[in-house]
């Protein structure tokens, strides 16, 4: 690809943020739906963003008991998906909309705080934002469009 003052442009992967329910699915099911995001941030097609309180959420929802997950295959996991992201510092003071669900706080205020070109999720208390919020929220499969189209 050439820039306009004609040198090489450099194609950039999209920082973006997964909301904990697109995460374990993409972890925890390999031939779900969701499997591509775990290929695109491991064949670095996209950069995953972290912060302490959604690598938090994370863990919490690993250890829930329907999942059945001993500790080292929650480190397992962890270790597959952690090394590939940026960690970002959020500001506490950071602002954000109210959304109803306390737990999807974390995730509008990682995009906010690390400027993302996406917050990718399932979630209907996050996507009704989607219209409003300074950063694009996507369906998981209206990313995986994007993706496509770069």
């Amino acid at each position: 690809m050439v820039a306009e003052d004609g040198t090489q442009a450099r194609m950039t992967r999209p920082r973006v943020v997964l909301d904990t329910n697109v995460l374990v699915s993409a972890l925890l099911f390999h031939s779900g739906s969701m499997s591509w995001l775990r290929l695109a941030w491991q064949s670095e097609t996209i950069r995953p963003l972290a912060s302490r309180d959604t690598a938090a959420e994370l863990i919490r929802v690993l250890s829930y008991p329907k999942f059945r997950l001993a500790a080292e295959e929650r480190e397992d996991l962890l270790g597959d998906y952690l090394p590939w992201c940026e960690t970002v510092a959020v500001p506490d003071a950071i602002a954000i909309p109210d959304c109803r669900d306390p737990f999807d706080r974390p995730f509008l205020a990682l995009a906010r705080a690390a400027r993302a070109d996406a917050l990718v999720s399932g979630d209907a208390d996050l996507l009704v934002f989607a219209g409003s919020f300074d950063v694009p929220i996507l369906a998981p499969a209206a990313f995986k469009e994007e993706l496509a189209g770069r």
